[in-house]
C-alpha cells in the first residue's frame, strides 16, 4: 500500500539542541494534540530523544520512560484541561504486525490525543495513515537529517506551523 505524501521538508539538526528547538516549535503547532506522528530511523537515530523533548515541551514532568518493553506509555497533560493525552508507542519488539491488533491499540488510535509511534514498520498495515511521518538518519558528522512527510491535511498544517528556525 502506497501512502500519499502531500508535502515534504528536509531539515538538518547539527546537535541535540536543534532537535529540542524543533520539538518546542512542534509543541506549539495548532492541532498537534490530535495528530498521529510516525518516527522512522535506525537504532540511535534520535527517535526517542525527539519524543522526550516534545513531551517536555508539552509540559510532561518527571521521568519519561521509553516504551521499548511496555510497547506504550501514556501521559495526561494538565495544560490541556485534562483532555490532552499523549500515547507513545515503540513497536520495535513486534514480530508480527497483527500484534498491534491483539494489543488493543485500535481504540487508542481512534480516540482523541497525540499518538507518537516509533518503529511503525513493525506494525505495517495495521496503523492508520499518520498525519506526519518523520524519517531520521545519522549523517557522517553525527548530525541528524530529518525528512518530514505530511500525509494528511492536518500534517500539512503542522508542517506549516513550524518556524523557519525549525528548518535550520
Amino acid at each position: 500500500m502506497h501512502l500519499a505524501i502531500l508535502e515534504t521538508r528536509e531539515l538538518r539538526w547539527p546537535d541535540e539542541a536543534a532537535c529540542e528547538r524543533f520539538a518546542q516549535d512542534l509543541a506549539r503547532a495548532p492541532g498537534l494534540m490530535n495528530a498521529s506522528i510516525e518516527l522512522h530511523g535506525s537504532l540511535g537515530a534520535g527517535k526517542t530523544t525527539l519524543v522526550r523533548h516534545l513531551l517536555r515541551a508539552l509540559g510532561v514532568q518527571g521521568r519519561i520512560k521509553s516504551p521499548s518493553y511496555a510497547v506504550m506509555e501514556s501521559y495526561e497533560l494538565a495544560e490541556h484541561g485534562g483532555s490532552g493525552v499523549v500515547s507513545h508507542f515503540d513497536f520495535y519488539r513486534f514480530g508480527d504486525p497483527r500484534e498491534w491488533e491483539d494489543a488493543g491499540f485500535r481504540e487508542i488510535f481512534t480516540s482523541p490525543g497525540l499518538k507518537l509511534s516509533e518503529w511503525p514498520e513493525k506494525a505495517a498495515g495495521m496503523l492508520p495513515v499518520p498525519d506526519l511521518a518523520l524519517h531520521l538518519t545519522i549523517a557522517d558528522d553525527d548530525s541528524r537529517q530529518l525528512r518530514l512527510e505530511a500525509r494528511t491535511p492536518l500534517g500539512q498544517s503542522l508542517m506549516a506551523a513550524l518556524s523557519d528556525g525549525a528548518a535550520a
